[in-house]
């Protein structure tokens, strides 16, 4: 996984926003529970809040198996992603003046379905320690029912202001 972008995405304009402490970006995705997941088929966009789950190198979410977040997948993988956190406002005498308050990951990457069941299990267990400590099984129908996406990240990118 890189820090660089994807064409036709440059640069960052506002240099002082960046975020380029990766201690920080990987702060951000670890402290909430909600990904915005992007996605394209035949040149129509798709957008669509997924809870998930980072180890550090790959995000993952889970998902029923049949929908239009799998049937796009299936056809395209190339997906982008967007967690944001602390949003709030920074008010101005001017009205044009306000601005957005936030810290903000946004990346590329390839979605890839997870076949291996430990795997699988592993990922459905970091999902679920985001809500509770509590331990859960799987049953077994739930588990050959239940989809779960690895993003290989291409791409990745913070940035913040406000703070």
């Amino acid at each position: 996984m890189s820090n660089t972008t994807i064409p036709p995405f440059g640069a960052m304009r506002r240099k002082e926003r960046e975020i380029t402490s990766r201690e920080e970006i990987d702060g951000i995705l670890g402290s909430t529970t909600v990904m915005n997941l992007a996605l394209c088929d035949n040149n129509v966009p798709f957008l669509v809040p997924v809870f998930f789950a980072y180890d550090g190198t790959a995000l993952y979410f889970h998902s029923a198996f049949k929908g239009t977040k799998m049937e796009i997948i299936s056809r395209n993988n190339a997906v982008c992603f967007e967690v944001s956190v602390d949003q709030g406002v920074i008010e101005s005498d001017m009205a044009c003046d306000f601005e957005a308050k936030h810290r903000t990951v946004i990346g590329f990457g390839k979605a890839v379905l997870v076949e291996e069941m430990a795997e699988k299990v592993k990922v459905l267990d970091m999902i679920v320690a985001r809500f509770t400590e509590r331990k859960f099984p799987y049953p077994q129908g739930s588990l050959d029912n239940t989809a779960v996406v690895r993003i290989e990240i291409e791409s990745i990118k913070g940035k913040k202001h406000g703070f």
